[in-house]
């Protein structure tokens, strides 16, 4: 008698409701819950409406989602959701007669963020013992409120680093080395056959990834190459008057003038010295690149937004970027003013040659032969970083700086800002460096207050 199968019990579809920030951070985020249903409040269709205007990465959001619904409906109605595509979930358009009653006694506020919480709660009702309601959003404080009432409420977590703390580094120092391969490193060629330090990284020997050899006689810094043949020695490279002082910004400088790594990322604390060498590296290199463009994010500190400020738009911008001139100014202060490289900074930023702008600018501008540092990079979402890359023409670099820990936009975290995104997908591509900066140099007081407060 044949043995009867026993079928596993199906697993019920959960119902995710999804909050405005959730799409202008991710316009395709409905095509990422599977076979969950996934409701989008007609107050957040209506928030959308007012973000369809403007060139910002969430006025393209917002038009890319608007165009994605309208895709996925055709000519079909809403009435009952509708699906997906095959293994997916249904799509709802949620309308609800203003607040409930029940959030309306304890929100007095008839606000966006209550009515899409107002939606999650009526479902929930609605669909109590047959589906799981979750609500999607990044907003903190709307969660909180939504966990008080009893409503499950999680981040949108598709592009999120699992664990900054084990976020990729770009270097590793090694103890005991052998002897005999390092005293190689320092005669010609000044390489080495990685094999035994393959067998010791167990699996972590990215391409482009920074090493300090060491052992109870000398020590010396390496990179392993792109293709992971050799272990070739760095040495410290002085680039249009700025010196390296320490072996991670020796790396740093390394990889940003290394013709074959195309892009870099740099991170680390206020003072590590980031933005400076990115720029002086590509002071260094500006014969192999048509233009050097810097710019940064427009993210308001304390919520204090552009329009709080006098003036025109220039005016209103120049605050943000002066912190980039700063560091200009830091470089051209290494020659006196009548020097050949003083002046041909001058000569560079008046023929456009050297360019700093917002991050907002960038659009519609061709990036062919072009050394592109993006300044302030935790503060962009992962589209925003997937967006500059792929705008690289040939012959560009594009270099991102930040602090991962610091993050002055509203609806990102230190494991969902777009440099930490970047980081954890690039590790181990040929093209790629990474070196993250721990030793402040701006001074001796700097650094103390940085560790200390």
């Amino acid at each position: 008698m044949p043995i009867k199968k026993t079928s596993k019990t199906k697993k019920e579809p959960k119902t995710f409701v999804l909050d405005t920030n959730v799409i202008l951070h991710d316009a395709e985020s409905i095509n990422m819950f599977q076979e969950n249903n996934v409701i989008v409040p007609l107050t957040v269709i209506e928030e959308l409406d007012q973000f369809k205007r403007g060139s910002q990465v969430i006025n393209l959001n917002a038009r890319q989602f608007a165009r994605t619904l309208d895709s996925i409906t055709g000519s079909a109605l809403f009435n009952g959701g509708i699906s997906m595509g095959k293994g997916r979930g249904k799509l709802r358009i949620a309308i609800s007669k203003g607040i409930s009653p029940a959030i309306r006694d304890v929100f007095i506020d008839d606000t966006p963020d209550h009515r899409v919480l107002s939606v999650a709660y009526e479902w929930q009702i609605k669909l109590k013992n047959k589906s799981q309601v979750i609500l999607v959003t990044k907003d903190v404080n709307l969660r909180m409120k939504a966990k008080a009432l009893g409503i499950i409420a999680e981040d949108y977590t598709t592009d999120r680093v699992k664990n900054i703390e084990e976020l990729y580094s770009g270097k590793a120092i090694i103890e005991n080395f052998d002897d005999d391969v390092l005293l190689s490193l320092f005669h010609p060629p000044y390489e080495v056959n990685p094999n035994k330090l393959l067998k010791k990284l167990n699996g972590e020997a990215f391409p482009n990834k920074y090493f300090i050899l060491k052992n109870q006689f000398r020590s010396v810094l390496a990179q392993l190459n792109s293709t992971r043949e050799k272990l070739i020695k760095i040495d410290k490279t002085t680039v249009y008057g700025i010196t390296p002082r320490n072996a991670e910004q020796t790396f740093a400088v390394d990889a940003l003038i290394n013709p074959e790594i195309r892009l870099v990322s740099l991170t680390g604390k206020a003072g590590t010295g980031k933005t400076l060498l990115a720029l002086a590296a590509a002071l260094y290199v500006k014969k192999s690149y048509r233009q050097i463009f810097i710019a940064r994010p427009i993210v308001p500190l304390s919520n204090k937004d552009i329009g709080f400020l006098p003036g025109d738009v220039e005016s209103k911008l120049a605050p943000y970027m002066q912190p980039l001139w700063d560091n200009l100014k830091v470089i051209q202060d290494q020659f006196p003013e009548h020097d050949k490289q003083h002046t041909a900074i001058d000569a560079m930023v008046k023929d456009q040659k050297l360019v700093i702008e917002p991050l907002s600018y960038i659009r519609g501008r061709s990036l062919q032969r072009i050394f592109f540092i993006v300044d302030e990079a935790q503060n962009l979402t992962p589209h925003e970083i997937k967006t500059i890359i792929t705008r690289a023409g040939e012959g560009s670099k594009i270099v991102f700086t930040g602090d991962v820990y610091q993050i002055d936009h509203p609806y990102l975290d230190g494991q969902s800002n777009g440099l930490s995104y970047l980081i954890d997908r690039f590790k181990g591509q040929k093209l790629y460096a990474h070196i993250n900066l721990e030793k402040g140099e701006r001074s001796e007081l700097a650094e103390l207050a940085s560790n200390l407060l």
